[in-house]
């Protein structure tokens, strides 16, 4: 139940902060936060990171289902076994649903986190793109650890 309510969290979060962008920003407006570093950017975004697949979104649709179920299916199944794969799968959870909400009401995802390493502009993303990228890396952890953990018991 607590990694649901993680994902609620995470979903909430990320609503709150496109909302706030959508109604309080014009299109293409950059708030610097950090000059050269950080700026809040509005952004659109009709594919998927990076821009890739610009307007797919019967196929957007079709993998976050498949990701949602799958997801929950091991929440349900597999999460009380590990907490490290409890967060992960929760963040992943709500960062999916959290951009699929975008794509089904606005048809588009908002973007508005625009970040600057060093002369190189970064994808401009959102609170779901850093839920999902920091729930996949802990999954990635999770099944090295779990292969680790299985040839040492060999």
């Amino acid at each position: 139940m607590k990694y649901y309510i993680l994902a609620l969290s995470v979903l909430i979060l990320d609503q709150v902060t496109k909302w706030l962008v959508v109604t309080k920003m014009n299109l293409n407006q950059q708030i610097p936060i950090i000059e050269r570093v950080f700026y809040l950017t509005s952004h659109r975004n009709k594919g998927a990171a990076f821009g890739i697949l610009q307007g797919q979104m019967w196929l957007f649709f079709i993998v976050t289902a498949f990701v949602v179920a799958f997801v929950v299916y091991y929440l349900t199944k597999y999460a009380s076994q590990s907490k490290l794969l409890g967060v992960s799968l929760g963040l992943v959870l709500g960062g999916a649903i959290g951009n699929f909400i975008d794509r089904l009401f606005r048809g588009e995802v908002v973007d508005f986190i625009d970040v600057y390493i060093f002369t190189y502009d970064f994808a401009i993303f959102n609170v779901a793109d850093m839920a999902l990228v920091v729930g996949v890396g802990l999954l990635m952890i999770q099944i090295f650890l779990e292969d680790r953990n299985a040839r040492e018991s060999k």
